[in-house]
């Protein structure tokens, strides 16, 4: 039998990181797994992102956080992770995803490569791992994609971006600028209030001047090899297509959640059951961090303003040992 942790974190992202670090802060035995790379969610943003927040809100475990700019990119976060990670010394174990979980008076984690007991569990992941689908005929062809990474392979095809948040507005037009014809299919009558300030203006005149088109109060049909159908306003249109970028946003594991005995909330945005000052979910010794708490409100929580979680678990662990 492996050494009983005083608690295992699933997931290495910057919140996870920092439950890390008030474990060894606070002298608790712990072990980080994570089923890719360190900050993997991070890893798999568009290669050219800008953060909305400013470097300062991002930090954790007291290391500071330099950047070019005052909003950080993908890869300036990447490389600060990192050097957090080093400056604590942390435990994490990537690329060993936890394949199942039991509760025999401790819990009982296995993973691909081992099996750990644990007297508490923190579950810190995130939301980037299953998008949510449009469910239409062709959806399946390789020409779909739910993640979007780099402009150059759209450089001269006609795609179409699905959505109108900030991850779409931010395909839309680096695709457009370097070289591709861009047509945007939005549900809503209008590009989302939410949309980053300061990029919102720029959109709404490329799509004023035809520079990219969209349709509102319009949504995808059916996608086949050459054209994508979709319903508007004026009826069914039809349009010759290469790739749809199908923004449309992610959900956390609600199946891995229920498997722990989380209680999901019946509200349409399917919060899972936890104490807003301890984190503490519905089962004993499990806790939630970082924006998975939010359930399918994953604009809730950021970096930023679930760095706490961190410190409130930890309190609630050693009141609990006390």
């Amino acid at each position: 039998m492996n050494q009983l942790l005083d608690v295992v974190i699933i997931g290495a992202g910057p919140i996870g990181l920092a439950c890390g670090i008030e474990a060894k802060k606070n002298g608790l035995s712990y072990l980080i797994l994570e089923k890719g790379c360190l900050v993997n969610s991070l890893y798999n943003y568009p290669m050219n992102m800008t953060f909305f927040s400013t470097s300062e809100k991002l930090e954790i475990g007291g290391v500071p956080f330099i950047s070019h700019n005052n909003k950080p990119t993908r890869a300036e976060a990447l490389e600060y992770y990192r050097r957090v990670t080093t400056s604590w010394d942390l435990k994490v174990n990537l690329y060993e995803g936890v394949s199942k979980v039991k509760k025999e008076g401790h819990f009982e984690i296995t993973t691909e490569k081992n099996q750990y007991v644990a007297k508490n569990l923190i579950i810190a992941t995130g939301f980037y791992d299953l998008p949510f689908l449009l469910n239409v005929p062709g959806e399946n062809l390789p020409k779909v994609k739910h993640y979007y990474d780099e402009p150059h392979p759209y450089f001269g095809q006609k795609i179409i971006v699905v959505g109108a948040a900030n991850s779409a507005v931010d395909v839309a037009l680096e695709t457009y600028r370097k070289g591709a014809d861009v047509t945007m299919v939005v549900r809503e009558p209008e590009i989302n209030p939410r949309v980053k300030y300061w990029v919102r203006p720029d959109i709404e005149n490329r799509i004023k001047e035809s520079s990219i088109k969209a349709y509102f109060n319009s949504s995808i049909a059916e996608i086949k090899k050459t054209e994508v159908t979709i319903d508007t306003p004026n009826g069914k249109v039809n349009l010759e297509n290469d790739f749809v970028l199908a923004m449309t946003g992610y959900q956390p594991s609600f199946t891995f959640l229920k498997s722990l005995g989380i209680t999901i909330g019946s509200d349409d945005m399917q919060t899972p059951a936890h104490n807003p000052e301890t984190m503490e979910t519905n089962v004993a010794g499990i806790f939630l961090a970082g924006v998975v708490c939010g359930g399918l409100q994953t604009n809730k929580w950021f970096i930023e303003n679930s760095r706490v979680h961190a410190e409130m678990i930890t309190k609630k662990i050693l009141q609990s040992d006390a």
